[in-house]
């Protein structure tokens, strides 16, 4: 049929940003930024106290950012496990993951440092600790993920069966 005559698509809304049926995505959502902020000034601050309190001076292990990012996928790994467990992801399941799990352990944990640090100590002729460094962290990261997922697991059948 001609473009001015019917819509083959009557049922679809013509402006999906007018129409009250259409949900916006997630992601243009102002509340969903919102809880993503709140939760990656708290994740930001905790990594910067992290490394005030083991600061690394180049040449060793860099203990806060290993730390920190190992601890991060392990509280990720439980958090979503636990959402998961507990239901479908909307009202505050959803906002948890978007403050605990996007904005707090995505703030919280630092890929970018850790790349600089392994940069930096390739850079200054520790090659060996770099190499190993990067092999650790990420074979860490995926384990103690896994580590928290197992964790959130077992309690949530522990609660089950009690």
């Amino acid at each position: 049929m001609a473009w001015w005559g019917t819509d083959p698509h009557a049922e679809l809304p013509s402006d999906p940003d007018v129409a009250t049926s259409v949900s916006r995505p997630l992601h243009l959502r102002p509340s969903s930024w919102a809880w993503v902020f709140g939760g990656g000034v708290l994740g930001t601050a905790l990594r910067y106290y992290g490394e005030v309190v083991l600061p690394h001076d180049g040449a060793g292990w860099p203990w806060a950012t290993f730390s920190i990012n190992l601890f991060g996928a392990f509280v990720l790994g439980a958090l979503l496990e636990a959402l998961a467990r507990l239901g479908d992801d909307s009202g505050w399941r959803l906002r948890a993951r978007l403050f605990a799990g996007t904005g707090g352990c995505g703030a919280f944990t630092t890929y970018s440092t850790f790349a600089l640090e392994t940069v930096s100590l390739t850079r200054g002729g520790h090659v060996g600790t770099a190499v190993a460094y990067g092999l650790v962290s990420v074979v860490g990261g995926v384990v103690t993920a896994w580590l928290g997922i197992v964790a959130a697991s077992a309690v949530r059948r522990r609660r089950v069966v009690s």
